[in-house]
């Protein structure tokens, strides 16, 4: 595989996890970075000693050679636009979810790919968790049988709520329950989703951010299977530190559960009390290992574009969930079943 050129729009939280992993990476020949915040730029250049640093991510787009460009930028709005000028120019495209904010943007960002030849993948990082990656091959290799039901439960803290909630006007379902509903989705396939009935919560983010506090929602596919997915971002600050997850998947022969509340490690202070280290959905860096799916879902990435293999996530599975979560609004909002068109897949 030829190393490649590779440049980051956003260095934040994930950029900047997104931007250590590619400086690590023996396939990146040049890294390259833009960030609009003069100070964090700062931080990352000089935690990854990018070929260059900007904060006009255009100049970046501007370099010859560069090949790929992960997408890291918020608020959630200028993912569309970010992508579209990316891929306009051939570039390879990982971009943080939610794909675009509407299903013609979608639409356009795709066909976009499709005719330029590149791969164009978003950030559902959930699949390169091992506890789902084995839930799975579970229902793939027949381990619990035909599937019957799933559930997953997922929670996140009202500091990072209050945060998501406050940059842009998605719901629960658009930014926390979509993560559970591409991995259902994941899963179950080939089935595809035909019916949403959803509700919300509104009790603490209402009055702050005229948000709901949490979506629990039930999707029904084609052959009968049904999951339920239950998300919010109001836990207390102190459990966990940012994601707490159980899910159930039962099957005609078996069922599989999976803990993922990272009560496994516990750190308690003077200073802070009991905090849950390694909580992040995203993961993070110990020493010289990494903990959590993040790392290994930029690797993939990178890969795929060296070889010209697939990324694992595609553009169109992300358009099916993005289907569900626009359902599930509408089902909360009116307070009735929301049918998915039948064209739905990925």
């Amino acid at each position: 595989m030829k190393t490649i050129d590779v440049g980051i729009i956003g260095t934040g939280w994930c950029g900047g996890i997104r931007a250590g992993a590619c400086r690590a990476s023996p396939l990146v020949r040049s890294l390259h970075i833009a960030e609009i915040d003069e100070a964090r730029l700062g931080v990352v250049a000089d935690q990854t000693r990018p070929t260059s640093a900007t904060t006009d991510y255009r100049k970046l787009l501007a370099i010859p050679d560069l090949r790929a460009v992960l997408i890291c930028a918020t608020p959630e709005t200028t993912h569309y636009p970010m992508a579209k000028e990316s891929l306009a120019l051939g570039k390879h495209v990982l971009l943080e979810k939610p794909i675009a904010l509407t299903l013609a943007e979608a639409d356009e960002l795709i066909a976009l790919a499709k005719s330029k030849g590149v791969s164009f993948t978003i950030g559902y990082s959930q699949r390169f968790n091992p506890k789902y990656a084995y839930v799975k091959r579970s229902i793939e290799d027949g381990t619990i049988g035909e599937p019957v039901s799933a559930l997953v439960s997922r929670h996140i803290t009202r500091g990072l709520g209050n945060k998501i909630s406050g940059r842009v006007k998605l719901s629960p379902a658009a930014m926390e329950a979509t993560h559970d509903i591409d991995f259902l989705l994941w899963c179950l396939a080939p089935r595809r989703p035909v019916r949403v009935y959803a509700q919300e919560v509104r009790k603490i983010m209402k009055t702050t951010h005229d948000a709901a506090d949490c979506v629990f929602l039930i999707v029904t596919l084609d052959d009968g299977v049904a999951f339920t997915v239950g998300a919010g971002w109001v836990l207390p600050p102190a459990y966990p530190n940012f994601s707490s997850t159980w899910i159930e998947v039962v099957g005609t022969q078996g069922a599989i559960l999976v803990d993922d509340t990272h009560r496994d490690v516990v750190l308690n202070t003077m200073q802070k009390g009991i905090v849950f280290p390694l909580s992040t959905m995203p993961g993070e860096k110990v020493g010289h290992v990494y903990a959590g799916p993040m790392e290994a879902e930029t690797h993939h990435f990178l890969e795929c574009v060296a070889s010209g293999r697939k990324p694992l996530v595609t553009a169109e599975q992300a358009r099916v969930v993005m289907q569900v979560y626009q359902a599930a609004d509408l089902s909360a909002a009116e307070n009735r079943p929301i049918e998915i068109p039948s064209g739905a897949g990925g």
